[in-house]
């Protein structure tokens, strides 16, 4: 958009300048065009004062001091006066043409004319100046000419001195006056813009012709002469704030400068219809260009803006999408790139659930093979205990009731059981504890068919009752009770373990369960494997909940999900 507004106005100071320089060469043009048409009227008026000065009956008039007779005097006035007669006759321009002798002799072209006894010619500017001229023509500027009786005509006058063919005698002076109506009517006309004009002025800077010259003798009117009298040939342009002038100036061969005036607010006439033209023009272009920012605005932003909307059903965790691939070159890259990001994050993701899920079953089976040997260890040194005791049968029921146990144990590698079989498990386990403990432990087991009929994970029993054993009852004095019930709970199962031993307080309650605690002599090893295994498999939502009151016993609640 500014590059449009910078270009507008430059273009209409360009079109302002160019018209401008175009107006100047026109009025440059124009006033030699006058300056060539004043030449050759001068010219003509120079040829008439040639045939005047070698005319042989003027030499012969002037330069006679006696003539033979007066008719023959006559005869050379008349013969004059009929040539001069005939000039006038042959133009219409010429008011008069006049000879005055230096011997007091006067011939005129106009018979009917009578000299003004109240004007001395000799103290005419005219007059003068012929004589100043030594012999050539000169051109006065336009003035009252007062030296015919009754009559003051404004004339431009021609005066020549006339000498004698020899050079040696000087005659008097020829004198042309040509009307200055015809110039005014020459140059009338001539307009330069609304207001522009053409004027005249001599070489003393004196007004020959002027279109308003009465205003300019009443000083109602100025020109800036001095100015125009320090140029030769060229152009100024006055400062007179909006009324500036531009004066285009052209001298002639006889002294005069021709001036060609015109006003510059005038050089660009329909300068307010460039600017509207330029500013609507301007306007027009800057909608075009609106409207096709919008459009191609539009068409990049609505694949970007689609292309956002994938971008959020990712963020939801929709990886199953793909972006149709525009034509665009560049949202081409950005969507096949999008696509390809998609893609590799979607295969990561599959790649870190099978590798967390991997991680998982060796986590468990970790955990698994570390509640193995520790219950192989205690189960054996029972066993050692009672053959220390010379119990043999008690050692072979308890041997076969471990072997029932490993193989209940094993379940053909699978990680999951039916609650039956868990029961099964820790039933022989409790027996082996039961013959080891003899009336010091009993041990009671309610749990309903229907949960029987679940699945979970196998040996998550044997370390909570190991440990309601070797830190509850074995604690307490008199004989203890370990009994393991269950609950079923909208879509989960919770399994109970409680006894009636020593419990615990709660600085050690709390550190039963925590990974981090240390433990006192291997204390709550087992029990946090197991917690860690069922979260590992179930989910955080699941796991051990404990509640002891020291000296009353401890219970823990066992939740997992129903799975068949």
């Amino acid at each position: 958009m500014m590059t449009i507004i910078i270009m507008s106005v430059t273009f209409y100071y360009l079109a302002k300048d160019a018209v401008k320089s175009t107006a100047q060469t026109y009025t440059t043009e124009l006033v030699k065009q006058v300056n060539n048409n004043i030449k050759s009227y001068i010219n003509g008026m120079k040829y008439m004062s040639n045939v005047v000065a070698g005319n042989y009956a003027v030499q012969a008039y002037l330069s006679s001091n006696r003539f033979n007779s007066l008719k023959e005097e006559k005869d050379y006035k008349e013969t004059i006066s009929d040539m001069l007669g005939a000039m006038l006759a042959s133009r219409t321009d010429i008011r008069s043409a006049n000879i005055f002798g230096y011997g007091g002799q006067f011939v005129s072209g106009r018979k009917e004319l009578e000299l003004n006894p109240y004007v001395d010619i000799t103290s005419m500017d005219w007059y003068t100046n012929a004589q100043k001229s030594s012999g050539r023509s000169v051109i006065s500027s336009s003035h009252v000419q007062p030296i015919f009786k009754d009559q003051y005509p404004w004339v431009v006058s021609l005066s020549r001195e006339l000498v004698s063919k020899d050079g040696t005698k000087k005659l008097g002076i020829f004198l042309v006056d040509l009307n200055f109506s015809v110039m005014n009517d020459m140059f009338k006309d001539i307009r330069l813009g609304q207001r522009g004009y053409l004027f005249i002025i001599d070489s003393e800077g004196r007004i020959v012709y002027h279109p308003q010259q009465q205003l300019v003798y009443s000083n109602l009117k100025s020109e800036m002469i001095d100015k125009v009298l320090e140029v030769k040939n060229g152009t100024f342009i006055s400062d007179q704030g909006s009324d500036r002038r531009m004066y285009t100036v052209q001298e002639s061969e006889f002294g005069w400068k021709i001036v060609g005036v015109s006003y510059v607010d005038e050089l660009v006439d329909n300068q307010s219809e460039v600017l509207l033209s330029i500013v609507l023009l301007g306007a027009v272009c800057i909608i075009i260009a609106i409207f096709i920012s919008l459009f191609l605005s539009k068409r990049v932003s609505q694949p970007i803006k689609r292309l956002q909307g994938y971008m959020k059903e990712v963020e939801k965790g929709n990886f199953d999408i793909h972006v149709p691939v525009p034509q665009t070159v560049e949202l081409y890259m950005l969507a096949r790139a999008f696509n390809m990001m998609v893609g590799k994050i979607k295969e990561l993701m599959t790649q870190t659930v099978l590798d967390q899920e991997l991680k998982r079953k060796s986590e468990i089976s970790a955990l698994q093979a570390q509640i193995n040997p520790h219950f192989l260890y205690n189960t054996l040194d029972s066993i050692v205990w009672m053959a220390e005791s010379n119990k043999s049968r008690e050692v072979v029921l308890m041997t076969s009731a471990l072997a029932k146990l490993f193989r209940s144990s094993i379940s053909k590698g699978e990680e999951l059981v039916a609650i039956r079989t868990e029961i099964e498990h820790i039933t022989n386990y409790l027996m082996i504890q039961k013959m080891r403990y003899k009336n010091k432990l009993d041990y009671q087991i309610e749990i309903s068919e229907l949960v029987l009929e679940y699945r979970m994970i196998k040996l998550i029993l044997q370390p909570l009752v190991e440990n309601a054993i070797y830190h509850g009852v074995k604690m307490k004095q008199g004989p203890g009770l370990i009994r393991i019930s269950s609950e079923e709970k909208d879509k989960d199962i919770i399994l109970i373990v409680e006894d009636n031993g020593n419990g615990m307080d709660e600085g050690k309650l709390k550190s039963l369960l925590n990974p981090t605690a240390v433990t006192e002599g291997g204390r709550g090893v087992g029990v946090r494997n197991v917690q860690e295994r069922i979260k590992l498999y179930y989910g955080s939502q699941y796991g051990l909940t404990y509640h002891s009151i020291l000296g009353v016993g401890t219970t823990v609640y066992i939740r997992i999900p129903k799975s068949r």
